[in-house]
């Protein structure tokens, strides 16, 4: 059996769980017991196979989310209750997988290689004493399991050897996977978890959360990202940005140096150390393009750069380049919009 911790928002899914959930599924019904991220989505369309697939959720909301996931496969989804808190708490999240996943005797531990995934798979790991391994974009089930995962922002993959007993832990390195249902939806059961906490599993947890402003979008769910770098300027340079973003229904993305600035805040920072992207456009305005960024906006389906460096390194990533000042460009690309959508 396969468990799958699915990290959720808005009262679905997030996306990158559900990359997780199409991995799980296909390593599950693999008949050569193995799956590599690159045919995942292709084997993600077969039925779930021979191996079972169970989700666990936290938070509030979870029921709810529980009840969409026969659509991937799941046949049964444990919703944890923990009094003392309904969000986020990742030595309680690790402790309620870890006894999951004795109580079931599952062969693997998946999560989405998230913030959230990898820190509870590692406090899941060294409560259970099981091999973790993290970003994986492939997991070959023998004796030992054989994986490879990215390494350094995924500049470098490395082949590695799960030892140890069951279950191993794995984290889907984010956006190598495509989401897909699996090809018959199947009945979900819901059974709800009251783990066994140990002194302190509550020490560290989340007790309030600032909601994202009404109408605007997720940078994991968006479909158009505009960023801003360092040549944006200021704070206030980022209006025609923002303009942008609204007209193509869009989300404003960020990198290190502006959040580092205070220009914007650290929830907008695409990079290595902020969030990673997969929108069908990523539009690059006075970003130079550093590796760390690039890490965070790689798997966009297509990037336009904005920049008047026509050498900057994110001129050899860009779909479409155009050389210029952006707060040239910007406010002449916003106003053809404008007149576009008003002679429809």
């Amino acid at each position: 059996m396969i468990l799958v911790l699915v990290e959720h928002e808005g009262g679905r899914p997030i996306r990158s769980s559900l990359e997780a959930l199409t991995f799980a599924r296909a390593l599950g019904g693999s008949a050569e017991g193995a799956v590599a991220a690159s045919a995942a989505a292709a084997i993600g369309t077969a039925a779930s196979g021979s191996g079972t697939l169970e989700a666990v959720l936290f938070g509030r909301g979870a029921t709810d989310v529980a009840g969409q996931l026969g659509a991937f496969g799941v046949g049964r989804a444990h919703v944890v209750e923990i009094p003392e808190v309904d969000d986020y708490a990742p030595a309680a999240w690790g402790r309620a997988l870890a006894q999951l996943a004795e109580a079931g005797r599952c062969d693997a531990v998946i999560a989405a290689g998230t913030e959230r995934g990898n820190e509870v798979m590692a406090y899941a790991g060294a409560m259970t004493g099981a091999a973790m391994a993290a970003n994986c974009i492939e997991a070959r089930p023998g004796n030992p399991w054989t994986v490879t995962r990215q390494r350094w922002g995924g500049s470098l993959l490395e082949e590695a050897r799960l030892a140890g007993p069951s279950p191993r832990l794995l984290t889907v390195a984010e956006h190598v996977v495509a989401p897909e249902e699996a090809a018959t939806a199947v009945s979900v059961e819901v059974s709800m978890y009251s783990p066994t906490l140990a002194d302190g599993d509550l020490r560290t947890r989340v007790v309030g959360r600032v909601p994202r402003a009404p109408g605007s979008v997720a940078l994991s769910d968006a479909r158009v990202v505009v960023g801003g770098g360092r040549g944006v300027g200021s704070a206030g340079g980022f209006e025609p940005l923002e303009e942008l973003a609204t007209l193509l229904g869009g989300t404003v993305g960020v990198s290190r140096v502006v959040t580092s600035a205070g220009w914007r805040p650290h929830t907008e920072q695409v990079g290595q150390t902020g969030a990673r992207i997969a929108p069908d456009l990523y539009i690059a305005c006075g970003i130079s393009g550093a590796i760390q960024h690039i890490v965070g906006c790689k798997a966009s389906k297509a990037i336009l750069a904005i920049n008047t460096d026509a050498e900057a390194p994110i001129m050899a990533r860009a779909s479409y380049a155009v050389i210029g000042d952006l707060h040239t460009v910007l406010p002449a690309i916003n106003d053809e919009i404008r007149r576009r959508i008003g002679s429809v």
